[in-house]
């Protein structure tokens, strides 16, 4: 009964790992092919986007990836799950994320920022139940979000060149350098076991898609060009990190240099 058992055991897991080993087969089949067939050079690229061939490819790959994967299990996500408990999931992550942005800030020497980052880490942590609820909002403690990508912006490095990275979608040069660093700053790699960790990767990742729905839809029926759309206004928010400019601008800099506009209390 026993051996069995476990042979049903090992040939589940079997079948699991080779439905996986398909799956990611064809993804990797998929995104060779999309972007062999965006070889062709544009004959005009913006020069913010020198890479345009192979990011319009990849936009393309993403996409593909997203209708078949992520946008279905994101609606069936909301469909399934009541609005209390999604708000409480997305109030959870954003609290992880406050801590990289406090570190970040500190970094930039912004004291206020970094003050708010501290006090709402510790207001949603200990008064909101582990960040499930958002009591930093609800006092209007603002939210000032940064990664390691804004604080090189703060310090002069350059966005450099737009780039669209597979399946994390839009970057820009400076900001895929400085992956690494923000993947560590996220709390979430520090998870144990690796089961859990993964599981809650793939919970951020479907609670970001399913916030998405609705900004997807407008954008898919606003935008001639969704690309382009996508790219500029990207590029708008990140360009505002830092970059070296004239002497005024410099002394100016607290102002507006390298900082996501502070999201406003609920």
């Amino acid at each position: 009964m026993m051996t069995n058992t476990k042979t049903m055991g090992l040939a589940t897991v079997a079948s699991n790992r080779s439905l996986f080993g398909r799956i990611t087969t064809g993804l990797v089949l998929m995104m060779g092919m999309t972007v062999l067939a965006g070889c062709a050079t544009v004959a005009n690229p913006d020069p913010r986007d020198p890479l345009e061939s192979y990011n319009r490819s990849m936009t393309n790959f993403n996409e593909q990836v997203d209708a078949m994967v992520l946008k279905p299990v994101a609606i069936a996500y909301k469909e399934v799950t009541p609005a209390p408990v999604r708000t409480g999931v997305s109030n959870f992550f954003a609290n992880l994320s406050d801590v990289w942005s406090f570190v970040n800030n500190v970094l930039q020497l912004r004291g206020e920022a970094a003050t708010s980052s501290f006090m709402r880490v510790n207001v949603n942590t200990f008064f909101g139940l582990g960040g499930i609820l958002d009591v930093a909002s609800e006092l209007g403690i603002e939210r000032y979000r940064q990664d390691f990508g804004l604080t090189l912006g703060r310090w002069g490095v350059g966005t450099g060149a737009y780039v669209v990275l597979p399946i994390l979608g839009p970057s820009t040069v400076r900001d895929t350098f400085a992956l690494p660093l923000d993947m560590k700053g996220n709390l979430v790699s520090y998870v144990d076991p690796v089961s859990a960790r993964n599981s809650l990767y793939a919970l951020r990742a479907v609670d970001v898609r399913a916030n998405l729905l609705r900004a997807g839809n407008v954008l898919d029926s606003a935008a001639l060009d969704k690309y382009s759309f996508t790219r500029d206004v990207f590029l708008q928010v990140r360009s505002q990190a830092g970059e070296s400019q004239s002497t005024q601008a410099q002394e100016d800099r607290d102002a507006n240099d390298g900082v996501l506009p502070p999201e406003p209390a609920r």
